[in-house]
């Protein structure tokens, strides 16, 4: 029932918001909608958590062996709760904003939101296939429809490269189907194969090229930073907050557990290629005068150790990654909001323009500050539990022989992530006021609530994180077990 009203309510409100014209009405429905959505979540992780309230299955193209079903695990809990949150925060962070024809933006974004959680509940691969071009779908138009000046160009390359994934994971799905004993789509009958070694060799990448561009991993990630700065910034937080995590989603449900001799077979050539994204995103992000470039570059470089640290393959690394996937979501959408603040006040977001904003806005400064250095990692902070994790898992990787290095090469983007982000708060914050915030001011109360929302979050998973650990521990005993079961040694 809850994976079901996850994916219906939204659906619905969206379908209904096409025919909505006046603008307040739909912002106000279109906030109710992902209020709901956030509350049967909450009932989910609390309430409703007998077998029946999380799993749902139904006839949906029986001649072709697929099902709707639908379930939530642990990673599922994870990443639905973050998409839950993210959506009212978006809305209300953006609400101010003004967009023509009001009711198809929204009525897209809420037909986004559904096709997320659809990704994220999916148990039948054809199901999965099916949401993922309802999440991509709609942000396509959105770029293309709201996006800045350079959008057509831009929106066509992130549609290509998108399309080009897609394909070839259908081409991998439809491949791992007919090799089914059951011809069955269903999560279980993939996990049960009995794969040859060249076909995994193969099926690895065909599967991996497809998330891959959605993490966005190198040298795959090129259409990611002019997307997000073309994007309206709404779109811009549910790109970077949620829709890269269906990327690392997909990894972990569809591919290392369908394909484990491929993923040992290939894992060190993807962390190379993960660490070299990190550092290259990193060096790239130092030298940004765009704040939203700035914080794309700084998504990359963050993506690719969740991607390094999937493949050191043990219990350690699947923790941090599962709930570094809900803080990143938490932290990026939070520079995003204060991003969309500073544009929407000083109609600029070049660094070099702005400056002493801490005497202008002392509120936002705070909390600016506190997103940033939860970026960064910093103890006490969420971001620094998942990339503890990680980077312990990475060390202590029993599957490569260059785990020391791994490690010692991803850390130093921990150095130019500090670099890179104490010199925007300090061009941003810091120093005499320019003539473009001369005549600046403090945020708005309810603009105040949402990063004040955020910070709460980012310090209680930073302190207490053993109640998102826990919630996570079954699904990454089950992906390792999965992995390690066939392992070739």
């Amino acid at each position: 029932m809850v994976p079901v009203l996850l994916i219906l309510i939204p659906l619905v409100c969206g379908a209904v918001s096409f025919f909505i014209k006046s603008e307040g009405a739909v912002k106000t429905g279109a906030l109710l909608s992902s209020i709901a959505t956030l509350v049967v979540t909450l009932l989910g992780l609390t309430v409703l958590t007998s077998d029946s309230s999380i799993r749902a299955e139904a006839d949906w193209m029986p001649l072709l062996g697929s099902s709707f079903s639908v379930a939530i695990d642990g990673m599922g809990k994870i990443l639905c709760l973050l998409t839950a949150i993210a959506f009212p925060v978006i809305f209300i962070s953006t609400h101010n904003s003004k967009y023509s024809n009001p009711h198809n933006f929204y009525a897209l974004m809420l037909l986004s939101q559904a096709g997320l959680m659809g990704v994220f509940v999916a148990y039948d691969a054809l199901l999965f296939y099916f949401f993922w071009e309802l999440a991509l779908i709609p942000t396509y138009f959105l770029c293309s429809q709201w996006g800045g000046e350079r959008r057509i160009p831009v929106t066509f390359k992130f549609f290509i490269y998108t399309f080009v994934g897609s394909l070839f994971m259908l081409v991998g799905i439809i491949y791992l189907y007919s090799r089914t004993p059951d011809r069955s789509f269903a999560l279980e009958s993939f996990y049960n194969l009995s794969l040859t070694n060249p076909e995994q060799m193969w099926l690895f990448w065909i599967m991996f090229i497809a998330f891959a561009v959605k993490m966005p991993v190198f040298p795959f990630h090129t259409w990611q930073p002019d997307t997000y700065e073309q994007s309206p910034t709404a779109v811009t937080m549910v790109l970077s907050g949620i829709m890269v995590k269906m990327g690392v989603f997909g990894v972990l449900r569809w591919l290392v557990p369908v394909v484990p001799l491929g993923s040992w077979a290939w894992g060190d050539t993807v962390s190379t290629m993960a660490i070299i994204g990190m550092i290259y995103a990193s060096l790239i992000a130092m030298r940004q005068d765009d704040l939203k470039r700035l914080i794309a570059y700084s998504s990359i470089a963050h993506i690719g150790l969740m991607c390094l640290a999937i493949f050191a393959t043990n219990s350690m690394s699947m923790q941090g990654v599962m709930i570094q996937m809900f803080n990143h979501g938490i932290n990026i959408i939070g520079l995003w909001i204060v991003v969309e603040l500073i544009e929407r006040q000083f109609k600029t977001r070049k660094m070099s323009e702005l400056g002493g904003l801490a005497q202008k806005a002392p509120a936002m400064s705070v909390l600016l500050v506190i997103l940033a250095l939860a970026n960064v990692a910093l103890p006490l902070t969420n971001a620094f539990v998942g990339e503890f994790l990680m980077f312990a898992g990475v060390f202590n990787s029993e599957v490569t022989e260059y785990s020391k290095v791994y490690t010692v090469a991803s850390a130093v983007t921990i150095i130019l992530s500090a670099v890179y982000t104490l010199n925007m708060l300090q061009k941003v914050l810091f120093g005499n006021t320019s003539a473009v915030t001369a005549m600046g001011r403090d945020i708005r109360r309810n603009e105040k609530i949402i990063l004040g929302v955020l910070v709460l979050m980012i310090l209680f998973v930073g302190i207490y994180p053993k109640p998102m650990l826990d919630l996570t521990q079954e699904t990454v005993d089950m992906i390792i077990s999965k992995m390690i079961n066939k392992h070739p040694l």
